[in-house]
């Protein structure tokens, strides 16, 4: 397909991909779920601490960070990166904080002074040394995540378990949510009420300090499926979809999971349909899925909020008419 849109066939939309190549295709959708389940894990923080920019800084930032990571080791281990991005993102914490606290500059434009920066160093790193080291530069940016049932596989007990990315993705996901698990109770309160959690004895600082570490691993780990500017919209989307349905923030949590998966799937077989970027449908889905959700949420939705006035412009034309003149 060149310059125009295949047709629709249902049923080979559906099916065809699963014929032909079940494993490959299987590997793709499973990455899919792994980075925008972890992404979107955190990212639900991020929505209620009204952090989603600090998402965006860091996703870009960490791109220095995990370039002079390389450039120094000449390896591309997944744990040599993740202290690049670790050291990144926390630097780029470091300097909206104070850029913000120490100035009259407001946080957003401290935000946006810090990650252009910081992103523009990485790529003139990339740039620069991109001739004498083997550092791609499309998937750190842009990612690829068709390749991944092309990776080396990663062995357990003799026997070939997963592509290395999968794996990597994998662990960090369960190291995510476990966690989330462990300091449920530290999160929740100082995501709400950040006086409450100060009362009670928190550390606000290094709480900050300790989600944007593990926020910087998961956005690294990411980077080869979906790369630096993708990755945002993992971090958002999820979280502000469940946002729109619930108050509640267990059912959020469980809300990340289904969005996920659905996002992983319809991604999948769209980008397989317009045969586009894959990582690109991905999100698209994503989107879609929280249009559906801003139209049709029981509690927020337009068309809830359509429905409520209209009701009330009937019952108020109802009350002028039966009073009396």
């Amino acid at each position: 397909m060149k310059g125009s849109i295949a047709s629709l066939d249902l049923s080979a939309f559906l099916l065809q991909p699963w014929q032909d190549d079940p494993a490959g295709y299987g590997w793709i959708v499973l990455m899919a779920f792994l980075v925008t389940l972890s992404c979107g894990l955190i990212g639900n923080y991020l929505v209620l601490r009204r952090m989603s920019l600090v998402g965006d800084a860091i996703s870009h930032s960490v791109l220095p960070g995990i370039a002079v990571a390389f450039l120094v080791s000449h390896s591309r281990d997944p744990w040599i990166m993740s202290i690049g991005a670790i050291a990144a993102g926390v630097l780029t914490t470091f300097l909206i904080e104070n850029i913000h606290g120490r100035s009259r500059i407001k946080q957003d434009a401290a935000i946006g002074i810090t990650f252009t920066t910081l992103f523009a160093i990485g790529v003139i790193i990339i740039t620069v040394f991109a001739g004498k080291v083997d550092l791609d530069q499309e998937c750190v940016l842009y990612g690829e995540i068709t390749f991944i049932p092309f990776f080396d596989y990663v062995s357990l007990f003799g026997r070939p378990i997963a592509p290395q990315p999968v794996f990597v993705m994998a662990l960090v996901t369960l190291i995510t949510a476990g966690l989330i698990m462990l300091f449920y109770k530290v999160l929740l309160v100082s995501s709400f009420d950040s006086g409450l959690a100060g009362s009670l004895g928190f550390n606000q600082r290094m709480v900050h300090y300790g989600m944007m570490c593990v926020l910087s691993v998961v956005v690294v780990s990411a980077f080869e499926s979906v790369g630096a500017i993708l990755v945002i919209a993992m971090l958002i989307l999820p979280g502000v979809t469940a946002y729109l349905i619930t108050y509640r923030f267990p059912i959020m949590l469980v809300l990340t999971v289904v969005h996920a998966l659905l996002s992983a799937f319809i991604g999948l077989h769209l980008g397989i349909w317009l045969e586009c970027s894959m990582a690109g449908s991905i999100v698209v889905a994503g989107s879609l899925l929280f249009v559906l959700a801003w139209i049709f949420s029981p509690s927020q939705g337009l068309l809830r909020r359509v429905l409520y006035r209209f009701r009330w412009r009937e019952n108020a034309e109802t009350q002028a008419g039966g009073s009396p003149a």
